[in-house]
């Protein structure tokens, strides 16, 4: 197993890369989504929370990530001695009517399938990505963790609907007409997840990309007003089967996966790592269960992070951890402090299961 970091796109820097090779890292998993639009309600300095208009404003629905940009970003993260593992997220702005089963859903689809053979020729062997409408929201902000530590938690389920022109909690048309997006059935999400698996996986295939798919989080049915696809343990299955092929994977997030309300997280592992269907896995602590959890420090919530690599050392997984997010320290440099306390935890505990 191989020690990661991840970094949003505004913390593509050398300084963060030469950061992340001091912590201990090898790998680099990179956001190229500016998720941090959201003006002083989604600080930069920390994971984005946003406001019911989301994280704010998508990016060029026009500008695709080039090959060029994409192996210029690997060479820079290379020369720092660290390996470009995966790419995050699509931008909404170049996809959101696959989620949304809108009129540019042919394009978008061509859209995806041209990123992912950007990211082969780049040589990114993993594309992760959340398919939901919603996206990631109704989170709080708050002094959760140990000793006061700012991090994010749920204080209930988020209702209020989405407004037309959001989709994966982006604006993707700051001029759409006023009124509540239309919702879809949790069949028809099932049905577009499909859809969009047929069109690229053999893309993906080809290109020798894999696309690794991110539970839901928060892990609730519906978020304002639109389904969820993988809100308990078992649906990752449906997922896998879905399109049985090496290029449908996970992007296996520990976090919500102990958040859901069924299920057991060491069966999970075992499950889904046995069947070696990992891409990389998101390793970050939480406690209590949704709609009302905590993100704690590594070492501080409900999994026992050592547990959980025992399970994945016995199964051969042999890819990237990273520990996504952490609670923030009180220092100057919060970010960079909760990160270096979750990436020492991780390497002294892969150092110990080496040694077993």
């Amino acid at each position: 197993m191989k020690l990661g970091l991840g970094l949003y796109r505004h913390m593509l820097t050398r300084e963060n890369f030469q950061f992340a090779r001091q912590a201990g890292a090898t790998h680099i998993v990179a956001h190229l989504v500016d998720y941090f639009k959201g003006g002083a309600k989604n600080p930069r300095d920390n994971q984005p929370t946003g406001t019911e208009r989301g994280w704010g404003l998508a990016g060029d629905p026009d500008k695709l990530w080039s090959a060029e940009e994409l192996i210029a970003l690997r060479q820079n993260i290379e020369a720092e001695g660290l390996t470009l593992e995966a790419i995050e997220n699509f931008d909404p702005a170049h996809w959101h009517d696959v989620l949304l089963d809108g009129p540019q859903k042919k394009a978008h689809l061509e859209n995806c399938k041209t990123i992912i053979r950007h990211l082969g020729q780049a040589g990114i062997p993993i594309m992760g990505y959340n398919f939901s409408i919603a996206g990631v929201c109704g989170r709080t902000h708050q002094p959760y963790a140990r000793g006061g530590a700012m991090s994010v938690g749920m204080e209930g389920p988020l209702d209020t609907p989405m407004s037309n022109g959001m989709a994966w909690n982006m604006v993707v048309d700051e001029n759409a007409p006023a009124g509540n997006a239309p919702s879809a059935t949790p069949e028809q999400l099932w049905q577009r997840l499909a859809e969009f698996l047929n069109e690229i996986t053999p893309v993906a295939e080809a290109a020798g990309v894999k696309l690794a798919l991110h539970p839901d989080d928060p892990p609730l049915p519906f978020m304002r007003g639109q389904p969820r696809l993988v809100y308990q343990p078992q649906l990752y299955q449906r997922v896998i089967d879905l399109k049985p092929s090496r290029a449908n994977a996970l992007e296996f997030c520990l976090g919500s996966l102990a958040e859901m309300t069924e299920g057991d997280i060491y069966e999970s592992v075992e499950q889904y790592s046995r069947q070696q269907k990992l891409g990389y896995v998101h390793f970050r602590n939480v406690t209590g269960k949704v709609p009302f959890y905590r993100e704690t420090f590594i070492d501080d919530g409900d999994i026992d992070m050592l547990r959980v690599l025992r399970i994945l050392r016995k199964n051969n997984f042999d890819g990237v951890l990273i520990p996504d997010h952490t609670p923030q320290m009180s220092c100057s440099a919060p970010w960079h402090a909760g990160m270096a306390f979750a990436m020492g935890y991780m390497k002294a505990a892969l150092q110990i299961i080496a040694q077993e």
